[in-house]
């Protein structure tokens, strides 16, 4: 029945809204074609790690970690000492001929090992200390991708919105025709304006979500606006993305960071228990003869009233708190890994099926409502019907593939990979 010739006016009519799709597609496959200036995902994750203020911030706790270390290494300093004894009494005694000045040197010795495993308390810190750099640049990564696919899915979402806004204003055209010719009421003049000007503000609506996208990632890079991006990757529903794990995941790691600082804090507060030596030597003068004598002394603490107990029992419990902490952060991560694979299988599911056969199923039944009302075989209430199905399931396409790649970024984040999740 579709197949009669149709009357010129009809035919016109429909070789146009054939013409505003054809022009559509080639402006979005167009916005997606990668050019010499363009920013892709890789140049956009690398601009983020160089820029991003928290790495900056985490760079300076390593340098500051490093600094922990060297000091941790050094011998305490001796002390000199000088003391003056008989003076400024009586007799004899009154001014400075009788004196006795001392001269000595003084030196601390630290036994037990407490230098040694003051260092590992040091190196323990400062591997904390770049678990934690890490994890700042695997956000900065995180937020950079994200961004991207957030823009990616901006300029879909406008190019949609502007397709539904042609097509609005050429079904406002063939609905005044069909008015004029007395052949439909002029209420389907009416709806198809309002139809045209809720396209018109949907499109706007993109545009300014556009610039905001846009905006962020500007942030994010350090970028100056306006700048392209490509995607090519976007619009494959398939893809898988290349993630390169750096070792032991992220949330694992800083748990056995925490481990291994409690873990050498016992044994310092163990050792810090044995008292310390101080021996000193030096050398007496007395005012009165001329003589001069050798002094030497060795001193040590009495732990008569403090023991190092509490000390002790305190970091042993901070110890017992840092195993809890990291089985429960195994626990932990392995079910939000075992989640956000689920996570990528289903969306990656949803994509292919919102990107075919849904989406095809849309585009050819608004297809034939459009050639349908231009022979007169449909009311505008089908066309209308028709195209509000189509522009639907389009968005459903793009947040779907949009949600495609944020799962493959959150699996990567999760895996502690900063790399792009996909290779340009």
């Amino acid at each position: 029945m579709l197949s009669k010739p149709l009357p010129l006016p009809r035919f016109c009519s429909a070789i146009t809204v054939f013409a505003v799709l054809v022009v559509g597609s080639l402006a979005h496959a167009q916005s997606t074609v990668p050019s010499s200036s363009t920013l892709t995902l890789s140049d956009a994750v690398r601009q983020g790690l160089t820029y991003a203020p928290a790495i900056r911030g985490a760079e300076a706790a390593i340098t500051a970690a490093e600094a922990s270390v060297q000091g941790s290494k050094q011998l305490p300093n001796p002390t000199l000492s000088v003391e003056v004894e008989n003076v400024m009494g009586s007799g004899p005694y009154s001014r400075f001929s009788a004196s006795e000045t001392t001269y000595s040197l003084s030196m601390p010795l630290e036994l037990g090992g407490k230098r040694a495993v003051r260092t590992r308390v040091a190196q323990a810190e400062q591997a904390y200390v770049q678990v934690g750099s890490n994890a700042a640049r695997a956000e900065a990564a995180l937020k950079v991708t994200q961004a991207f696919i957030a823009l990616a899915a901006s300029e879909r979402r406008l190019s949609a919105a502007q397709r539904r806004q042609a097509l609005a204003e050429q079904a406002e055209h063939a609905a005044r025709v069909r008015v004029r010719a007395g052949k439909v009421s002029p209420i389907d003049e009416q709806r198809a304006a309002a139809q045209r000007i809720s396209a018109t503000v949907a499109a706007e609506r993109a545009g300014r979500a556009l610039g905001l996208a846009q905006t962020r990632l500007a942030r994010l890079t350090s970028m100056q606006r306006p700048f392209a991006i490509a995607a090519p990757w976007f619009d494959n529903p398939a893809i898988t993305s290349a993630l390169e794990t750096q070792g032991t995941p992220l949330a694992i790691a800083g748990a056995q960071a925490q481990l291994d600082v409690a873990s050498a804090r016992v044994d310092a507060a163990r050792r810090a228990r044995i008292p310390d030596l101080s021996v000193s030597a030096g050398t007496r003068r007395f005012k009165d003869s001329g003589d001069s004598a050798a002094v030497f002394a060795v001193s040590v603490p009495l732990p008569i009233f403090n023991r190092g107990n509490a000390e002790l029992s305190r970091a042993r419990a901070e110890l017992t708190q840092a195993e809890a902490e990291r089985s429960a952060a195994t626990l932990e991560f392995d079910e939000a890994l075992a989640a956000a694979r689920v996570d990528l299988v289903d969306a990656q599911a949803a994509a292919a099926s919102a990107n075919g056969p849904e989406l095809a199923a849309a585009e050819e039944a608004a297809r034939i409502a459009r050639i349908g009302y231009a022979e007169g075989k449909f009311s505008q209430l089908d066309l209308i019907e028709a195209e509000r199905q189509l522009s639907q399931t389009r968005d459903a396409a793009i947040d779907a593939l949009a949600a495609l790649h944020n799962a493959h970024a959150r699996l990567a984040h999760m895996l502690g990979s900063i790399a792009p999740i996909y290779k340009d």
